[in-house]
């Protein structure tokens, strides 16, 4: 059976490109409608930013059953950061968060984090990193040794805004665990902002209309959705 983690980057809007915040205050509440409509429990790496801006939101994601994890304080690139920089964006955005849940995965921003910053993420507690992507060419050598179970992206999220006969035969060739990530800022309509082609192509409501088919697609299949977490567990407690 394939496994499916759903997850969210819960973030300004496009950064670094975009500095307002549409898509927590209009995106996540329907994207919230959407999944509790499916019935799809997700994984929502949220800064801690956004977090101290929209507590209700997190309150809710919370209630609702999905899993709350990290994405950094402020959506800084960990490899521009000095090491007194990193581990305050670590720790800060932990205290923020773990007091709404408890917090135990991790996503850096642009799915850059530096092998020698892991050790941050062990420190404070993490089980699980997902900042890296299956289809980024830089990230395909072997990372450093580390406790951390890691779940790259399997992806691209402009990707599922595609249209089916484009998006689908390559999301079916996936391999297990397929780890899918949106951000609520695509669920705006950004097709005029100045922002490169791919971020902007194929946002707003109707985005959340294929976000909706791909889940479809893929219960058809058979495939069962759990936090990020949960399959991180579970990878562990199957046989080598």
């Amino acid at each position: 059976m394939i496994t499916v983690c759903f997850t969210v980057d819960a973030e300004p809007d496009c950064p670094p490109y975009l500095t307002g915040w549409r898509g927590m205050a209009e995106g996540v509440p329907a994207l919230l409608d959407m999944l509790r409509d499916e019935g799809v429990p997700a994984t929502f790496f949220t800064t801690g930013d956004a977090a101290r801006g929209f507590p209700e939101h997190v309150r809710r994601l919370v209630a609702e059953g999905h899993e709350l994890a990290s994405h950094g304080m402020t959506h800084r690139a960990f490899p521009t950061l000095d090491p007194g920089e990193a581990e305050r964006e670590v720790r800060e955005a932990s205290e923020l968060l773990r007091a709404h849940a408890p917090v135990t995965a991790f996503r850096a921003p642009y799915l850059r984090m530096p092998d020698r910053y892991l050790p941050l993420l062990e420190a404070d507690g993490y089980l699980v990193d997902s900042s890296r992507g299956k289809y980024k060419p830089a990230d395909w050598q072997p990372s450093a040794p580390t406790s951390l179970v890691r779940l790259p992206a399997s992806v691209t999220s402009s990707w599922l805004r595609l249209s089916a006969p484009v998006r689908d035969p390559v999301l079916l060739r996936l391999s297990s665990p397929v780890v899918l990530f949106v951000h609520p800022w695509e669920l705006v309509d950004l097709r005029r902002a100045p922002i490169p082609w791919d971020c902007r192509a194929g946002t707003g409501p109707g985005a959340l209309e294929r976000i909706r088919e791909v889940v479809a697609l893929f219960r058809e299949r058979g495939a069962r959705f759990l936090r990020i977490s949960e399959a991180a567990s579970a990878g562990r407690e199957e046989p080598r």
